[in-house]
Order: C-alpha cells, then structure tokens, then sequence
C-alpha cells in the first residue's frame, strides 16, 4: 500500500495546501531521497523511491509534509497539512533547503568536471544535490549519534530517542501518513533527558545534552547564511562537535556549498590512487582547492560514487577526540 494515497491528503483539502517548487534541472532525485532513506528516523521520516514525508513542528504548530516529483518538469510537488498556525513561506524556506532546489547544477558541473576523478561521476549523476535537513537540531544529534558507530545504528538510536522523547503528533494528524507518529524531540525536551540507558558512550550522551544547553543558548546558531569559516568555529566550540560534525552540519544545515569534511575516510578512500594509496587529509584539503566553492557538492559526488559501509573514526589530528563519523 503506498502511505501517500489518502484522498484527503490531496489538493483542495480543507485543511491541506499543495504547490509546486521549481528547481534548475537536471536534479537527481534518485540520490537525494537513497541519501535521506539510509538515514531516516523511523517514527518520523518515511521515504519512497517516488515520494518523502515527514512530521514536522515549526513554531507552535506541527504538521505531515509529503515531497514528490511533480508531473511537469522542473517542479516538485509538495503537501502540508498543519495543526496550528502555520508559516508557509518558513515552510517553503525549509522544504527548498532539504531538496537544495536553489542549486544550479550546470555552474557546479562545470567547475567540479575539470578535475579528472570527479568528471565521471559528475556525469553519471549531472543533478545531484546536497540533501539538507529540515532542523538543525535534529540534524546534529544524529551526526553526534552517529559518531564511531554505522549509519543504520545511529538511526536506531534516534529512532529511540523519538520514542521516548518525541512529542507524539495530535490527534488530528495521527494516522494521517502510516509511519509518522512523533516529530523529533526539541532541544528543551532533550536538555535535561536521562541518556544513560541508551547503549553509547556516555561521552556521546554528554555531548547531546551540551548541543541542547547551545541551541538553548544561541537559538540561532544553525541558521543558514554567513560566513563558512565563523560557522565551523562557532559549532566547533559546541562540545562534543569537532572538525567533521562541524563541516557535516554547515554543508546540510547551513547550507554552505563550500563546507569540506576533509578528513572523512570515505573521501580519502575515494580519491586513493591506482595503487589504492590514500591522499593524507591535507593533501586532499589541497586537492579540494581548485574544486571552490563547491567543495560540498564534490564530496557527495564523491560518497555516492563510493559509498561508505561502516563509519570510521576521525583522524588523529581531531579537536575533539570522540569526533567519529558516519557519512
């Protein structure tokens, strides 16, 4: 049964709005949703090869949003239905930062096809964007779960993490969408949570409970925009958070094209030579320069040309020293 097939849900609801955002093709649409369903939160991401949904809160107010290809070219098809007083133009602001619909992939294709190990992969995948993350908390607790452990795990542990600390969706969007249940939990609810009894470090249980007390602190610290360098310094000073988490939120999050985790093993292992030697991370920082100032899209090109099985742990030189990754 496809979950995105209530009548209720289409145009012309009472209580649903459905419209159509444009992007620049080509837009791979295949890579971006196989990049969010290795990692969606059961509970509150459902993903299908043809359409995304998820809970959202925004505000005061939660919702379902469902994103699908549109039937004309150029256009994805998105859905909200929302308990409370919604926001649409924050809505469409969040919808365009996930599907990166702001790209333009012929001026990043351009520039990333120069280089000879990107240029196939650039062409096998012309379109393919950074996916994004409808909140930023949400994002960097997953990044820190993930540290040291596989992408399936961390989604586990977030998963749980809903369970227990989710705030369940309100009876009139319950059930809506089979498999949305909770939206993800806010920073109030996880500031003062008992970690403790899931199995991670306690170290990594810690390092979720400081994010919290930050984005407490500094609401505005994942707002996309400014500066590359000043974002990665001001989320490095979060604990727990080292080079990599900090270059992995701003790419996502923050939206910077030029953000570069560049001591993430499966780019080094990516660009190894012929005699399967990796590059060092500061030969590959060197390397990355003539791909600016879409450095972001050039380690997807380079993760979805080889996907990564097991995360790894970070590289010697890491501030933090518990900064391990799943890419």
């Amino acid at each position: 049964m496809n979950p995105f097939s209530d009548p209720n849900l289409e145009a012309g609801a009472a209580d649903a709005a459905t419209l159509e955002l444009p992007f620049a093709e080509p837009y791979d649409w295949g890579a971006l949703v196989g990049f969010l369903k290795a990692r969606a939160i059961a509970g509150v991401e459902v993903v299908m090869p043809q359409a995304y949904a998820r809970a959202i809160a925004l505000g005061q107010g939660q919702g379902l949003l469902i994103v699908s290809p549109s039937p004309r070219a150029g256009r994805l098809s998105v859905t909200v239905r929302f308990s409370g007083r919604a926001d649409p133009p924050a809505i469409i602001d969040r919808v365009g930062r996930v599907f990166d619909l702001a790209a333009d992939p012929e001026a990043i294709g351009r520039r990333l096809g120069r280089d000879p190990a990107l240029a196939p992969l650039v062409a096998a995948r012309p379109g393919l964007r950074v996916p994004g993350a409808w909140d930023g908390f949400e994002l960097a607790v997953r990044a820190i779960l993930g540290q040291q452990i596989t992408v399936a795990q961390a989604t586990v542990l977030a998963a749980r993490i809903v369970r227990t600390w989710g705030e369940p969706l309100p009876p009139a969007l319950a059930g809506r969408v089979p498999g949305l249940t909770h939206v993800f939990p806010s920073a109030e609810r996880l500031a003062g949570a008992d970690l403790s009894g899931l199995p991670m470090p306690r170290a990594r249980s810690a390092a979720i409970a400081g994010l919290a007390a930050a984005v407490l602190a500094d609401p505005a610290i994942f707002e996309p925009g400014g500066d590359l360098a000043a974002a990665i310094a001001r989320l490095k000073g979060v604990p727990g958070v080292g080079d990599w988490t900090a270059h992995y939120i701003a790419m996502r999050q923050l939206r910077q094209p030029d953000a570069f985790p560049r001591g993430d093993i499966g780019l080094l292992r990516a660009m190894a030579g012929p005699d399967g030697v990796r590059p060092t991370a500061a030969a590959l920082q060197s390397r990355a320069e003539a791909w600016r100032p879409w450095r972001a899209y050039a380690a997807l090109h380079l993760w979805t040309g080889a996907p990564l099985v097991r995360s790894p742990a970070a590289p010697p030189s890491e501030r933090e020293p518990d900064d391990r990754h799943a890419a």
